[in-house]
């Protein structure tokens, strides 16, 4: 089995590699392609992936490559995890709204939207480059927005399945509280990428019982904290909502607190310089602790099981990803694109049924979808009214002036990622 990782030059991929090799007997990978532009930094990583697969024995081999269409060639899935303009871009996108009073974050309001204009029209290149070289692999994305990035796969025509590890990281915290194996817990995740509540906690399978309540009562008080949200926003709710709630739930305290620290961007890629100094080191074969701290926690279990149980014909398995709504969501278009369990086999990803959502989380997910909608829109086709229609259907913006000063910031700061700009 061949897989293919583009963007593999990240600081994210030591992870992927470490769940490649502990995790073999799930999915069998015989060759491993790390595919970016940056020729020093791949080659960093790469030597490092090739230690990590040699202490665990691992038999696959590891190439590294800046050429797209090679490397894709013969693949049987392509992982996508990038970041259009690097780190740079994410500061900023961290940075300008809180010039107008709204938050500054790299995958939801204002910075979500930038990061989408100068992500989507590049992934579907690649796409298409795969298509291609490699008509039938699976394209599984973990670039953000993902759920505007899968949606536009997805309309491409693409053999393409979202993924997210807010789910999985769910999964194994409150399997921890619990004291249970996390396979024993599945979770009742619905909603949209970043915009995803755990409406019940289930051990034992889809059909356990749902033991959130007690959850809720005997470890609020930690996952409150966990979230950063009132412990009494839980208690009413009487559901978990995904940590990126707090945009919207808290926004103005959170646009204050932006204010007075340094932007995540900033402390992530002062992260980023230490792990590729720790990556260098060629006695170094095992993934650094620090790495953990720079997010994407069980990414790599997760795109295991995703990849398996799209090519290792091992049976279907049920997941959380993101895939097209189908009538999942009756309120939504079927080709909106959902996070939700789903079941998930070598024909792709089916949803599972989920319970008639409360309007209290219905009506922002119909509001939010909207907006990718009108994001995916501008991302397609440019324009400057497409991207003021887009801010100004969005929940955390919605006002003529906030759209009208965003929409100049954003232009003209992505103007070199953007030709009709």
């Amino acid at each position: 089995m061949k897989l293919a990782v583009v963007g593999g030059g990240s600081t994210y991929t030591p992870e992927l590699i470490d769940g490649f090799a502990r995790l073999r007997d799930t999915l069998p990978v015989s060759e491993l392609v790390l595919i970016d532009p940056a020729a020093e930094r791949l080659e960093l990583i790469g030597a490092l992936a090739r230690r990590i697969f040699a202490r665990q024995d691992h038999p696959g081999l590891i190439t590294t490559t800046s050429d797209l269409d090679a490397g894709v060639a013969g693949a049987d899935a392509v992982l996508l995890q990038l970041r259009i303009g690097g780190q740079a871009a994410r500061l900023q996108d961290e940075t300008w709204p809180l010039e107008c009073g709204c938050v500054g974050q790299e995958t939801t309001g204002a910075g979500g939207l930038a990061k989408a204009l100068r992500t989507v029209p590049v992934v579907l290149d690649i796409a298409e480059r795969v298509r291609r070289a490699s008509p039938d692999a699976w394209i599984i994305d973990f670039t953000n927005p993902v759920g505007i990035v899968t949606r536009a796969l997805l309309r491409a025509g693409h053999k393409a399945v979202g993924l997210c590890n807010v789910a999985i990281g769910f999964q194994r915290k409150f399997a921890a509280l619990l004291g249970v194996a996390p396979a024993e817990v599945h979770l009742d995740h619905v909603g949209l990428n970043h915009l995803t509540w755990e409406l019940g906690v289930r051990v034992g399978g889809p059909g356990g019982r749902d033991v959130l309540p007690e959850l809720l009562a005997v470890h609020g008080d930690a996952v409150a904290a966990d979230l950063r949200l009132p412990r009494a926003v839980l208690d009413r709710l009487g559901v978990v909502p995904s940590y990126y709630l707090r945009y919207f739930y808290a926004h103005d305290a959170v646009v204050r607190e932006l204010g007075e620290k340094p932007s995540r961007a900033a402390e992530v890629a002062a992260m980023e310089r230490e792990l590729l100094a720790l990556y260098a080191d060629p006695a170094l074969d095992e993934k650094p602790a620090l790495l953990a701290k720079r997010g994407g926690a069980f990414y790599s279990e997760a795109a295991v099981d995703l990849a398996a149980a799209l090519l290792a014909g091992g049976g279907p398995a049920v997941q959380v990803v993101n895939t097209y709504n189908g009538g999942t969501l009756p309120f939504l278009p079927d080709d909106a694109v959902i996070e939700v369990q789903a079941r998930v086999d070598g024909s792709g990803a089916a949803p599972l049924a989920v319970a008639a959502l409360d309007p209290l989380f219905a009506g922002l997910v119909s509001h939010v979808s909207a907006y990718e909608d009108l994001a995916l829109d501008a991302a397609l086709r440019g324009g400057r009214e497409r991207v003021f229609k887009a801010l100004l259907a969005h929940p955390l913006v919605g006002q003529f002036d906030l759209a009208e000063g965003l929409t100049d910031r954003l232009l003209a700061h992505n103007k070199e990622h953007l030709p009709w700009a």
